[in-house]
């Protein structure tokens, strides 16, 4: 099918079709944006009119495809925003919960201390599973359980939206949160250990302690992985549940 044209503007004679044929081939690696200018004005001429139909048609997508400043600027006000607002509640988090289980593990006994460090690192596998199911589940199916009034849809559909930041929040944040307070949290063990029992090579314990509770994290992890990518749909369901449960209730 021949491009249409304007009869206006064909006013070209052929030899200067064909050196612009010949231009367009020469220039065409530069990216020369002259070629959409002249493409629909030879276009009349059967010679070039389908080269010349192809860059009219495809100019838009060869070579007028620019993002819009202004939607740029603001993705990235969004994004440096989103990053400052994580920092920030990264250092607040990490330094309560360093200091809330500080206080808790120095005044306990040592049974009490490996309870308390068990519960950080189950946290840490706990987030790392919610975030990786929902970078892995579908929104489809959350689509009908939402038709039907599903209790918990509607809020497993925003975290769907919302995968990036969900991911983000209890990978990275919730995660490397715990991972670094059960560092901390098996240090203070150590130092419960070593003031009670009487240890021939003081090191052993703390590199003990640094060993356990990395194949804890590593080994959990990677089991809760394996499930949030089988199961994703349930988890994140399940998620929308508590969420509208607890969100039913500040309602009331």
């Amino acid at each position: 099918m021949t491009p249409p044209y304007d009869e206006a503007a064909a006013k070209y004679n052929f030899p200067f079709c064909c050196v612009m044929s010949i231009s367009i081939f020469l220039i065409i690696s530069e990216g020369n944006t002259i070629i959409q200018h002249f493409a629909f004005s030879i276009s009349h001429f059967p010679a070039c009119r389908t080269l010349c139909g192809y860059f009219h048609f495809k100019k838009e997508t060869v070579f007028v495809a620019k993002t819009d400043p202004a939607a740029a600027r603001r993705e990235r006000r969004k994004t440096i925003r989103w990053v400052v607002t994580v920092f920030f509640a990264t250092i607040v988090i990490s330094g309560v919960i360093s200091l809330v289980s500080d206080e808790i593990m120095e005044d306990s006994s040592i049974v009490v201390a490996f309870l308390i460090l068990l519960a950080i690192v189950f946290l840490g596998i706990v987030f790392d599973i919610i975030g990786m199911a929902v970078a892995s589940a579908d929104e489809k199916p959350f689509h009908s359980m939402a038709a039907r009034k599903v209790p918990g849809a509607q809020e497993a559909i925003r975290l769907l939206r919302n995968a990036e930041r969900v991911s983000s929040i209890c990978n990275d944040v919730v995660g490397d949160i715990c991972g670094v307070v059960s560092g901390s949290a098996s240090a203070t063990i150590a130092a419960l250990i070593l003031s009670n029992v009487d240890v021939g090579w003081p090191k052993g314990i703390s590199l003990a302690m640094s060993a356990l509770v990395a194949g804890l994290t590593v080994g959990g992890k990677a089991i809760g992985k394996t499930v949030a990518v089988n199961s994703c749909t349930e988890i994140v369901h399940f998620v929308g549940r508590v969420i509208h449960a607890v969100g039913g209730k500040k309602k009331k």
